[in-house]
């Protein structure tokens, strides 16, 4: 799947900007992260680019996508069990759907989302820097599975 309004360049320009080194396994973490419509773990990252780079680690695949999340061009999903999904399209706070059976991850565009920012920071009084918000439920396809 291509990537979507430049975000493979967005990052490797980032990368380059940082005044790191642009390997071709770094460059291939990065258009994997920016493919669209996924959210990879790290494992699945590996598992897609073992044939091109089969002596390429676990661990490069997992520095790379820190460095990238240090960089603010990937966002971090994590999860109660410990997992992380990782977002390359869309590295900043938005809503995401995901399917407690199956685990697949969307995101919906939903209006309002900055209204309810402001309205929690009117409510607490905090000045909001970053938010989460994540739907849980059972996606189409699981569902006709049952």
């Amino acid at each position: 799947m291509p990537e979507k309004d430049g975000r493979f360049e967005a990052i490797i320009e980032k990368i380059r900007a940082k005044n790191f080194k642009l390997t071709p396994q770094r460059m291939a973490i990065a258009r994997v992260l920016s493919d669209g419509g996924r959210h990879p773990t790290v494992e699945e990252i590996h598992e897609e680019l073992r044939d091109r780079f089969p002596t390429m680690s676990l661990a490069t695949v997992y520095r790379n996508v820190l460095l990238m999340k240090s960089l603010g061009e990937v966002m971090e999903i994590g999860f109660a069990d410990g997992s992380n999904r990782y977002d390359g399209m869309r590295p900043h706070p938005h809503p995401h759907a995901i399917c407690i059976a199956c685990r697949e991850i969307l995101d919906p565009e939903l209006s309002g989302l900055e209204d309810m920012s402001e309205e929690v920071a009117r409510e607490t009084g905090f000045e909001i820097v970053s938010h989460r918000v994540d739907f849980f439920g059972i996606c189409p396809k699981c569902r006709a599975k049952k």
